[in-house]
């Protein structure tokens, strides 16, 4: 039975206020101070994003430090397309059943990710449906530009690619769509997606990155909103493969070339780079324990993203 009196909520805003002093905002019940002195009407930012179907498999097997890892990753991720520092979140919880241990695990471990990287959780909200196959994470995140550079590739970038940890929390209803039992869906499915932000933003600042794309939803037709006027080639001779998931949905009848705008394929973020820096890039990724190489490179065109599959010897044009 739900008690909406939610008698956890005590224990939750203990956690939370772990979480009110940080290098750019002190939180107290007055409201929220800046710190820096950054300018919030010409530089502001915000993101939403959530963890979507991807919740259906992090609640069937209760990985809820993952499902926090994804839904920072979906948003934080994309902060590093805006050249956007983030300094606090809303979040909202939804879950099917009234769970105190999941509820805590999820903030606690929110609140430790946020206390690392200097993020004010300033609100927040949990909700029952008792209606739903699974439970979503979805946050507000609100920063600062650092920069108003636009997110653009180049005639004559280098592009590299960051590999990913698997399917990320993108094309899930499609994954399900294929399995008749979720059961039977590998375990490695809810790991979660890998965080950027931290590698890109430090290679962006010392050597200058032209563009960027977290191949999430819409997979690498994703690209094609930074290209202008070029065409993005992507190579098959690079040592990004796809992982063991999606063979098995290319087996299972997802038409190849649908693999590549639903899905990742191995392949987590893009960058487009001046030839002359892609050396130090891939040092600089590597260092950082990311799997990264040489994709491919930017031509001039007219906005199209031509794929060479890993999955057979057919190119594809998006």
């Amino acid at each position: 039975m739900y008690d909406t009196t939610k008698p956890y909520i005590s224990e939750i805003e203990r956690i939370i206020r772990t979480t009110w002093d940080t290098k750019y905002l002190r939180v107290d019940e007055r409201g929220i101070h800046k710190k820096k002195p950054f300018d919030y009407t010409a530089m502001f930012f915000d993101h939403v994003d959530g963890i979507g179907t991807k919740g259906m498999d992090h609640w069937r097997k209760r990985t809820f430090d993952a499902a926090v890892t994804d839904v920072l990753a979906m948003n934080l991720n994309d902060f590093c397309l805006a050249r956007a520092i983030p300094t606090s979140l809303c979040d909202h919880i939804f879950l099917p059943t009234d769970d105190r241990e999941a509820i805590v695990q999820i903030v606690s471990h929110l609140a430790a990710e946020c206390n690392m990287r200097h993020i004010a959780i300033t609100a927040g909200e949990t909700a029952i449906h008792d209606n739903m196959n699974g439970m979503e994470i979805s946050m507000m995140m609100s920063g600062f530009k650092r920069s108003v550079e636009p997110n653009q590739y180049r005639q004559g970038d280098i592009l590299i690619g960051i590999g990913s940890s698997g399917a990320h929390a993108s094309g899930f209803t499609r994954i399900h769509s294929v399995y008749d039992d979720w059961e039977l869906l590998p375990e490695s499915i809810t790991t979660p997606t890998l965080i950027y932000i931290d590698v890109v933003d430090s290679i962006d600042r010392v050597f200058g990155i032209h563009g960027m794309t977290h191949i999430t939803g819409g997979a690498f037709t994703k690209i094609k909103r930074f290209l202008g006027t070029c065409d993005a080639h992507i190579g098959r001779s690079h040592n990004l493969e796809p992982h063991s998931i999606f063979w098995d949905l290319l087996e299972k009848g997802i038409p190849e070339k649908e693999m590549y705008q639903t899905f990742n394929c191995g392949i987590g973020f893009v960058i487009g780079v001046p030839v002359v820096k892609k050396s130090v890039c891939l040092s600089t990724l590597k260092e950082a324990k990311f799997n990264a190489d040489i994709i491919g490179n930017v031509t001039s065109g007219s906005g199209n993203v031509h794929i060479q599959s890993k999955f057979s010897d057919q190119e594809y044009i998006y």
